[in-house]
């Protein structure tokens, strides 16, 4: 096989939850580029309806289905449709996810629970739904959006910190459970991204502007767009023996200590 081929995506189908826009939908952009069909879901029709525009407008034939994927009896009904419609799922993209910045104290355990539920539960979820017909296919790739939260803490997210944690050693227990049936489980753990939802956050003179750019060896924001590479690498055949491994596209922050105050 040529070597570059082995990044190629031609043939797989891939679903990337909660991929109507944001990073998710710019991790499944980078995946038809590469030749997978597109597969995402969202929990309301009218995402799906506007997912659905927005593929189209960029030329991509996606497939969009209403899925809520914190309810099992909803996922295992979409994965079978997916399979009847379009084929068997090569590539997950465990996407969907939410964040509530509240001091723990002021949370209340519901609203500990709904991150929860979303950030870790579902993953686990989607993942034990595909991972059937995946070994029977003989091959799979499941990609978790996990988070620098997944290795530092900070004010007001306790419940995606501790969410995004146990999604790190979720990664590493679907590699170790399944990695015998050449099932490779990695995750993407995104630095801070510049997305229409942090938009006021990075405002010229905002202190959060100049805290992230300060804390960042590459001194900017990150893109969804430096994000497809790894997306894509992971969900090849050229990353077919790393398992059980995330990947931090954060610019440096995590292996930096930050700068001396002058």
């Amino acid at each position: 096989m040529d070597f570059l081929s082995k990044f190629s995506l031609e043939g797989k189908i891939a679903l990337v939850t909660g991929a109507s826009y944001g990073i998710g939908y710019a991790i499944a952009k980078s995946y038809a580029a590469a030749g997978a069909t597109i597969v995402f879901n969202d929990i309301k029709p009218e995402l799906v309806e506007q997912g659905l525009k927005s593929y189209e407008a960029d030329g991509i034939k996606a497939h969009g289905y209403v899925c809520d994927v914190t309810k099992e009896d909803q996922v295992q009904d979409m994965v079978k449709k997916i399979e009847a419609e379009v084929g068997v799922i090569d590539i997950l993209v465990n996407n969907a996810g939410i964040i509530k910045r509240i001091p723990m104290c002021d949370m209340t355990a519901d609203e500990f629970r709904q991150v929860i539920d979303v950030d870790l539960n579902a993953p686990f979820i989607v993942s034990k739904a595909v991972i059937p017909s995946m070994i029977k296919k003989g091959h799979g790739k499941i990609i978790n959006i996990c988070s620098m939260m997944s290795e530092l803490g900070r004010e007001t997210v306790s419940a995606y910190a501790a969410a995004k944690g146990g999604l790190k050693m979720l990664t590493r227990n679907i590699c170790s459970e399944y990695g015998e049936y050449n099932i490779q489980c990695n995750g993407i753990g995104p630095g801070y991204i510049a997305t229409p939802q942090t938009a006021p956050l990075r405002e010229d003179g905002h202190p959060f502007n100049n805290f992230i750019i300060s804390k960042t060896p590459a001194a900017r924001w990150g893109t969804p767009e430096d994000l497809m590479g790894p997306a894509v690498f992971l969900a090849s055949d050229a990353s077919d023996f790393v398992n059980g491994h995330v990947l931090y596209v954060d610019g440096g922050i995590l292996a930096y200590i930050g700068k001396q105050p002058k």
